[in-house]
C-alpha cells in the first residue's frame, strides 16, 4: 500500500489478507474461538503435561561481572539448557561467547537484536532504517556463528511521527529484504509482540505474519507483554505454529499502577497457558526474561520454570 492510501484502502487490504490467511471475518472468529486453531495436527493435548519444552534464560539475567565462561557454567548448573545472547559485533567477542557456551554445554538458542529500539524499522529517516537492518544483519550471523535458529526482532513502532499504517507498510518492506539472508543462514526473523503500539491483537499479529508469506518470519510471543491488554492463552492459540520461541515473564497490576514480578507472582495464569502450549504442540524454547541475579536467585526461578510453565510437580 502507499503512504496516500485511504483508511478504507487499509482496511480492505488488511480483510483481504485476514480472509487469505482463513481469519476473516468468520475465520477471524474462529481463531480467537477456537481451542485449537492454528495446532499441528496430532499435538499433543494439557493431559501430556508436563511439557516437553527447552528451559532457556536470556544473558544480561547473569552476572555481569563474571567471564562469559563463568556466568555460562552457572546457568548450566542452575537448570537452564538453552541461552539467548545478544548482538554482538566485535568477532572476537563472538568467538569468546561461542567457546564458554560449548564448554558449558548450554546452547545459544537465539540472538536479541540490539538495534530495533534506537534505530526503528519504521522511521522514515533511510540513514536510521539501514542502521537498524545492519544490527539485524549482524544478528543474523552471529545467530549462524553460535547455532541459533532464531534473531528477536521488533518489527516497529507508532509514534507521533509514525502512524499505524506506515508502521504496517515500512515494517512488511524491511524485514522482507531480510528473508534472503536469513533463508541462506538458516535462522529464523522472529518478530516480537512488546508495549510498542503496535500489533494489539492476536488475530492482527496473525494476519501480519501470513502476509509474508515466507517460513523465515515467525513469532516470538512474550507471555507478559500482552497481560496489560489481553491473555496469553488466548494470543498462543490463535498464533498456533506461528510461534517460533517464548519469552516468558510475570506482570503484575496493582492500585498504582503495575509492575513487573518474578514468575508466579503476577497475573499471569499458568495452567492456562500450558494448557495452551500443550494444544499448539509446542516443543521450541521458553526463555525467561526477568531481573538478573545470583545463584540462589536464578536457581529459584529455574524452580519456578519447572513448576510454572512445564507443569512439574
Amino acid at each position: 500500500m502507499s503512504r496516500g492510501a485511504s483508511r478504507r484502502d487499509f482496511l480492505k487490504t488488511s480483510m483481504a489478507a485476514a480472509c487469505a490467511a482463513g481469519l476473516g471475518p468468520s475465520g477471524a472468529q474462529a481463531a480467537a474461538q477456537s481451542p485449537a486453531a492454528g495446532a499441528a495436527a496430532g499435538a499433543p493435548q494439557a493431559g501430556g503435561l508436563p511439557l516437553q519444552i527447552k528451559k532457556g534464560i536470556l544473558i544480561d539475567m547473569l552476572p555481569r561481572q563474571l567471564s562469559y565462561a563463568e556466568r555460562f557454567k552457572l546457568a548450566r548448573e542452575v537448570g537452564f539448557e538453552a541461552l539467548q545472547a545478544n548482538t554482538t559485533r566485535d568477532p572476537r567477542e563472538a568467538a569468546e561467547i561461542k567457546q564458554a557456551a560449548d564448554a558449558a554445554g548450554l546452547r545459544i538458542d537465539s540472538v536479541m537484536n540490539m538495534g530495533h529500539w534506537e534505530w526503528p524499522l519504521t522511521s522514515a529517516d533511510p540513514a536510521v532504517v539501514e542502521k537498524s537492518l545492519d544490527a539485524m544483519r549482524v544478528s543474523l550471523n552471529n545467530a549462524k556463528l553460535w547455532g541459533a535458529g532464531f534473531v528477536l526482532l521488533v518489527p516497529g513502532v507508532v509514534n507521533a511521527q509514525t502512524t499505524y499504517r506506515d508502521a504496517w507498510n515500512r515494517s512488511q518492506v524491511q524485514i522482507a529484504k531480510l528473508i534472503p539472508l536469513a533463508e541462506q543462514l538458516g535462522v529464523v526473523i522472529a518478530l516480537e509482540e512488546v508495549w510498542n503500539k503496535f500489533l494489539l491483537s492476536p488475530i492482527e499479529f496473525a494476519i501480519y505474519l501470513d502476509q509474508f508469506r515466507s517460513p523465515w518470519v515467525k513469532a516470538w510471543f512474550d507471555v507478559g507483554n500482552v497481560v496489560f491488554y489481553g491473555y496469553p492463552q488466548d494470543w498462543i492459540r490463535t498464533l498456533g505454529p506461528r510461534i517460533a520461541e517464548l519469552h516468558v515473564k510475570d506482570f503484575k497490576g496493582t492500585e498504582d499502577g503495575y509492575r513487573w514480578v518474578n514468575l508466579g507472582d503476577g497475573d499471569v495464569d499458568w495452567a492456562e497457558v500450558r494448557k495452551a502450549l500443550a494444544e499448539i504442540g509446542y516443543t521450541g524454547t521458553a526463555t525467561t526474561e526477568l531481573d538478573g541475579g545470583d545463584e540462589a536467585y536464578l536457581r529459584d526461578v529455574s524452580r519456578r520454570f519447572d513448576r510454572l510453565v512445564l507443569g512439574k510437580a
